[in-house]
């Protein structure tokens, strides 16, 4: 058989599940009560299938070193890892599009793409590695093969797709999709047996694919392909990489692969299963993941309830006290609560939705914020100041950096800094500290072999983090220059 190459999509923000999840650390990247991301459970459920050697994952390119740490202690078998990074988020017809392209040139164009979305669960992974047989079946015979998942309730918030004929014993036509039901729209669907709900994985070759793309989405075809010939690819160990051009990324349609191709294809099949598949679409999905006490609550976190009944809490780093509540939902992180009518998590997106359209850090970042050289947390802000836990992986480095409107006061806490400090070069220990000027080209590495933990004091005018002007980058953020 074809090579089979998973790629994963890892897109969008997650704004049901806010504040958990963010912009700049969206949904995938949550951990699940076993500790494990779902961006993690799919790489895991992805490698774990037969003869796979290699994956492909589609995601932000902001997000790229923080996948590879997911990543990293999962790949005991040595995958070999393929990235293609977005600039930002164009819908999954261009994502798409761009892996088929990929994995033509690279693996074949009789190659097997198997598209799985980042932030889903599934936990019969034996169903999961059949219906991908039987799919890889159908894909080999030209059909653009997608799962449909046999519905165990009237649920309005998920697309359906209703079978046609029959191809065989394990596969059908897809006679339509269908947009989301109402209510009794959906029962009906749930009674006659002949909808499934739209799951967005699909499998098919890679020239089973772009043939389509081309008969039926010739503009998203053309301008991924204008696109990546004008990207970067970039090679590092066991890994490889390519960027995609922003100013030609920009120019690519913002449309699903469901309405640029597969309501259109006459190629279009489903292999129906029971995978115990979720979307962790909404915080009433992610409580079904925990056992209830006897009052009905699931809570994660200390806390001490009288006469609080069905709420689900999650506050693993404050006490949370309720008196008198029924069916919450109650989120607490560091720098935002969610208190929610448990029957309406689905409408927490409208938050987030105006988080976003005020502008608010909190729709964006966490106090904890990820970069490729390890993480900083905000601890204190201020008119004229802000104040910084920051901590460098070993053998990891900042960029060559100047800010034009804050000085900047570092301590290490634990560790040995190796600073540049203007034209100066130096370490410093646990205790010792250096002040930076507004203007000082600086940079601070971490050449041991244990974390490097500093404390960060900045002040001035402005300590917003565009005060940011990069010289040299070890992780291709500075500005090219001949």
């Amino acid at each position: 058989m074809s090579t089979l190459v998973p790629c994963i999509i890892a897109g969008g923000a997650g704004t049901r599940l806010w504040p958990v999840s963010r912009e700049a650390l969206p949904k995938p990247f949550m951990c699940l009560p076993d500790g494990e991301s779902l961006l993690q459970k799919t790489f895991r459920r992805a490698i774990g299938l037969e003869d796979v050697g290699q994956l492909l994952t589609v995601t932000n390119r902001d997000v790229f070193f923080r996948t590879l740490d997911e990543y990293r202690p999962m790949n005991s078998c040595a995958v070999e890892l393929d990235f293609i990074l977005e600039p930002f988020g164009r819908n999954t017809a261009p994502a798409i599009a761009a892996a088929a392209l990929h994995v033509a040139r690279r693996y074949g164009e009789d190659a097997h793409l198997l598209v799985l979305p980042a932030d889903h669960l599934i936990t019969d992974i034996a169903a999961f590695a059949s219906a991908v047989d039987s799919a890889r079946r159908l894909a080999d015979q030209g059909w653009l093969v997608t799962f449909g998942l046999l519905p165990t309730r009237a649920e309005t918030g998920f697309g359906y797709i209703e079978k046609g004929q029959a191809l065989g014993s394990n596969g059908f036509t897809v006679a339509q999709f269908v947009e989301k039901p109402d209510t009794q729209t959906a029962r009906h669907y749930l009674d006659g047996g002949r909808h499934l709900w739209n799951s967005g994985m699909f499998c098919m070759r890679a020239d089973s694919v772009l043939a389509e793309f081309k008969t039926h989405a010739p503009q998203v075809l053309d301008a991924v392909i204008h696109c990546l010939e004008h990207s970067q690819a970039f090679e590092g160990k066991q890994q490889r990489h390519l960027e995609l051009d922003s100013q030609r990324f920009a120019q690519v349609p913002d449309i699903s692969i469901d309405y640029a191709l597969m309501e259109h294809s006459q190629k279009v099949a489903v292999v129906p299963c029971q995978l115990g598949w979720s979307d962790i679409g909404s915080w009433e999905a992610v409580r079904q993941l925990s056992p209830a006490d006897a009052n009905g609550n699931q809570c994660n976190g200390e806390n001490v309830l009288y006469d609080v009944h069905n709420c689900y809490i999650d506050s693993p780093k404050r006490l949370v006290g309720g008196v008198g509540l029924n069916d919450l939902i109650i989120i607490d992180t560091a720098d935002a609560l969610l208190v929610a009518d448990a029957r309406r998590s689905q409408d927490v997106r409208h938050i987030a939705e105006a988080l976003k359209r005020q502008g608010h850090d909190a729709y964006r970042l966490h106090r904890t914020v990820t970069r490729p050289w390890g993480t900083y947390t905000v601890l204190e802000e201020g008119p004229g100041f802000k104040i910084k836990r920051i901590v460098v992986k070993p053998e990891a480095a900042l960029s060559l950096q100047v800010h034009q409107h804050r000085s900047e006061h570092w301590i290490v806490v634990s560790g040995t800094a190796q600073v540049t400090n203007g034209e100066l070069d130096f370490a410093l220990a646990t205790n010792e500290s250096t002040f930076i000027k507004p203007g000082s080209p600086h940079r601070l590495s971490n050449a041991g072999q244990v974390d490097l933990v500093m404390i960060e004091v900045q002040s001035g005018e402005y300590v917003g983090e565009d005060d940011i002007v990069r010289l040299t980058d070890i992780y291709g953020r500075a500005p090219i220059t001949d």
